[in-house]
């Protein structure tokens, strides 16, 4: 069989961002179902559960910028090994906390282990996924790459959920996680056996001044985030208030839009730059929010959920694209590993504090002050894309500047 040249990329990222899919789907598994167990099988507080299964998302965050400087050090190969060994213990604990669970602080003090290592592994195997697939086609397919992880994560966390509610349902919880590390371990199996890519070797930067290269990038991310994150975490919630039915709908239509504008259009990047990219999907995304402030009809709500998945889809791999190419090859992985912190860091706080500003002046306002956000990030892109024509006196997808 005979296969485009934009076919033999796809086929040589592809089984590196299958490792992606491996982390997510060890995330999305136990998501729908751990809650519940935690707050109605184990009887404690909702607070105290909502803070155990958000011990996965600071271990990711607080993980990152080691596992992007593993990569570039070690090898993506190598990284993405240490990942799935990681999820697969994580796996392991959850059978283990399940036997335990008639010792309460035992079973709680094992699963708080498990989502740790859970938040570790998903640093390690999606950032050295990430690196394997760029060494695998060039860096300069890094935006295509990128673009693959992303549909690689979110499908996982699709398929995930309704895999783990079918398999606690029928064989208990700690089913799930025997599931988990069945898979993550055939998962190693399959990567032992890749070929790697060799590290990118040359001049180290130490993570001070990568930190200071890529924050603009992250904060503009960070704010971009916040729209996915009320949708995900509030959407629910926000069509029980307003007595409509079918709010999984609106949930299924952000996806299809995110998931299909990352296969359709990814490539706009390296065809208009990450800037131009960026700035187009952020007024898409303002426009959702605003739209989804009005409160007009269910139907409108579902309009405005599709445009804030077409908006948010690309801004990840196109700011992604510009920071990476602010510094040398040789610490992709730790410039990649920073940057995908920032969005970490937002998911974990949008929780919270949308919380608080629905307790204090309801959904509409939530959803305006996040378009509000989101309208700082699109000022803060627009203005990255002057300086870049000042310094180069060209288009802003030529530019080679450091910030």
């Amino acid at each position: 069989m005979i296969f485009s040249a934009d076919q033999e990329i796809n086929l040589r990222i592809l089984p590196a961002v299958a490792f992606t899919f491996v982390a997510y789907f060890c995330i999305g598994a136990p998501l729908a179902i751990l809650p519940s167990y935690l707050h109605l099988q184990l009887g404690i507080s909702t607070l105290m559960a909502g803070l155990l299964v958000s011990l996965q998302f600071i271990a990711t965050f607080a993980s990152r910028p080691r596992a992007g400087h593993l990569a570039d050090t070690i090898g993506p190969r190598r990284t993405v090994r240490y990942g799935l060994m990681a999820c697969a213990a994580s796996g392991a604990l959850m059978v283990l906390a399940a036997w335990l669970r008639h010792s309460l602080w035992l079973s709680l003090g094992t699963l708080a282990l498990s989502r740790l290592t859970l938040g570790t592994g998903e640093s390690l195997s999606s950032t050295g996924a990430t690196l394997w697939g760029i060494g695998r086609v060039g860096g300069e397919h890094t935006a295509r790459v990128i673009s693959w992880n992303g549909v690689a994560t979110y499908s996982a966390i699709a398929a995930g959920a309704p895999l783990g509610v079918f398999a606690a349902g029928a064989w208990g919880f700690g089913a799930v996680g025997a599931i988990i590390f069945l898979l993550c371990c055939a998962s190693l199996a399959v990567a032992t056996r890749m070929a790697p890519t060799a590290p990118f070797h040359g001049r180290r930067l130490p993570i001070g001044r990568i930190l200071a290269g890529v924050t603009p990038y992250g904060l503009a991310l960070a704010l971009g985030g916040t729209g996915f994150g009320v949708i995900a975490t509030f959407i629910t919630l926000y069509f029980v208030q307003r007595g409509w039915q079918g709010a999984a709908l609106s949930l299924t239509v952000f996806g299809a839009c995110f998931v299909g504008v990352r296969l359709l259009f990814a490539p706009a990047i390296d065809r208009y730059g990450g800037f131009a990219v960026a700035i187009v999907s952020f007024c898409i995304e303002v426009a959702g929010l605003a739209l989804l402030s009005l409160g007009r009809s269910q139907a409108l709500a579902y309009v405005a959920c599709g445009m804030v998945g077409l908006g948010f889809s690309l801004i990840f791999p196109a700011l992604g694209v510009e920071a990476a190419n602010r510094f040398p090859e040789s610490v992709r992985g730790s410039v990649l590993g920073v940057y995908t912190a920032f969005a970490d860091l937002s998911l974990f706080l949008v929780g919270p504090l949308a919380g608080a500003v629905i307790h204090g002046f309801g959904y509409p306002a939530l959803f305006l002050g996040t378009a509000g956000a989101v309208a700082v990030a699109l000022a803060g892109t627009v203005w990255f894309c002057s300086i870049a024509r000042t310094h180069l006196g060209e288009s802003c997808e030529d530019q080679d500047f450091t910030m």
